[in-house]
C-alpha cells in the first residue's frame, strides 16, 4: 500500500522547517478522553528523532516520554537536538509545544549493533489466534485507529481480579511495521486496571505520565508484513496514591518479542 495514503503515515507525519526544528499536527482521530492517546504521540516523537538521527546503521533503543500536558488538536512543534553522539550510541532528546506550552518531554538512545550474550527468558503466551476471535467496536476514536481482537478474559471489563489485558492488534488500514508503529502498539489498549472494573466502578481516564519503550528487534526484519496482528500484552501490579504502573510487550505472530515498555499513569475518576 502506498504509504503516503496510509492515514497512521499521515497523522504522524513531520514536516522539517529547519535544522532540529518539525512542524506536525495533531489529528483529533487519537482523542481518548482528555486529549490524544500517548502511542500516537509517542509515535511522531520517534519519527522526528530518526529523523534529526539521520544515520541508518545507529537504530531507536529506547524512548522515554514525559507527557507535560495534554496537547490540542492542530498544529505544533518539535525541537529536537542531539545531545552526545558516541562511537556507538548517541543520545537525542525532544520536545513537542504548541503556542509556547510544553506538551511533552522525549529522550532517546539509538545505537549500532553490539555483539554480547543473547537469552530470553520470557515466553509468548498461548492465546486463541486473531482468525478465532472477533474484531471489538471501537468506543472512542482513538480505537478507531486500530483492529482489536481481544483474549475474552483478559480484556476490558472482564472483571478479573487481575488487572491484565491482552489483544491482537493491527492499524486499520495496512500499514509496514517500523519503530513508530511499534511506539504506538505500546500505549495502544485500553488500560489494565478497566478489567476490574464493574459497572458502578468507572474511570474517566488513566492518563500517561511517563512511557518507556524498549526496542527488541528491527521491525524491518522481523517477518510482520502489513496487514498482520502483533500481539499486544499490558498488566498492572500497583495502584497507590492515584497512580498506578503498566508493564507492557509487543510480540509478533512468530513468538518473536518486538518490544517492552513501561508506564506511570495517573487515575482519574472524576
Amino acid at each position: 500500500m502506498n504509504q503516503a495514503g496510509n492515514r497512521f503515515e499521515r497523522d504522524t507525519a513531520i514536516h522539517r522547517i529547519e535544522a532540529d526544528r518539525y512542524r506536525v499536527t495533531i489529528d483529533k482521530g487519537w482523542w481518548v478522553s482528555r486529549g490524544p492517546n500517548g502511542g500516537y504521540v509517542a509515535a511522531i516523537l520517534q519519527r522526528a528523532i530518526q529523523d534529526a538521527a539521520d544515520d541508518a546503521e545507529r537504530m531507536p533503543r529506547s524512548l522515554t516520554v514525559h507527557f507535560t500536558s495534554p496537547p490540542t488538536e492542530g498544529e505544533a512543534l518539535v525541537e529536537t537536538r542531539l545531545e552526545r553522539a558516541g562511537r556507538s550510541l548517541s543520545t537525542i532528546t525532544a520536545r513537542m509545544s504548541q503556542g509556547g506550552k510544553l506538551r511533552a518531554l522525549a529522550l532517546a538512545a539509538v545505537s549500532t549493533q553490539r555483539s554480547g550474550s543473547e537469552f530470553l527468558h520470557a515466553s509468548m503466551p498461548a492465546v486463541p489466534p486473531p482468525e478465532a476471535l472477533g474484531a471489538a467496536e471501537p468506543n472512542i476514536p482513538a480505537n478507531e485507529r486500530y483492529e482489536h481482537r481481544f483474549v475474552p478474559d483478559r480484556s476490558p471489563r472482564s472483571g478479573s481480579e487481575e488487572a491484565l489485558v491482552t489483544a491482537w492488534i493491527r492499524p486499520a488500514e495496512p500499514h509496514a511495521l517500523d519503530y513508530p508503529l511499534l511506539a504506538a502498539y505500546t500505549d495502544a489498549l485500553p488500560p489494565p486496571i478497566f478489567t476490574r472494573a464493574s459497572a458502578g466502578e468507572e474511570f474517566v481516564s488513566v492518563p500517561t505520565v511517563d512511557l518507556t519503550i524498549h526496542y527488541r528487534t528491527d521491525p524491518r526484519t522481523a517477518g510482520v508484513g502489513p496487514t498482520d496482528f502483533c500481539l499486544a500484552i499490558f498488566r498492572s501490579r500497583l495502584a497507590h496514591a492515584g497512580y498506578i504502573e503498566e508493564d507492557g510487550e509487543i510480540w509478533s505472530q512468530n513468538g518473536e518479542l518486538l518490544a517492552q515498555s513501561r508506564q506511570l499513569a495517573v487515575m482519574l475518576a472524576d
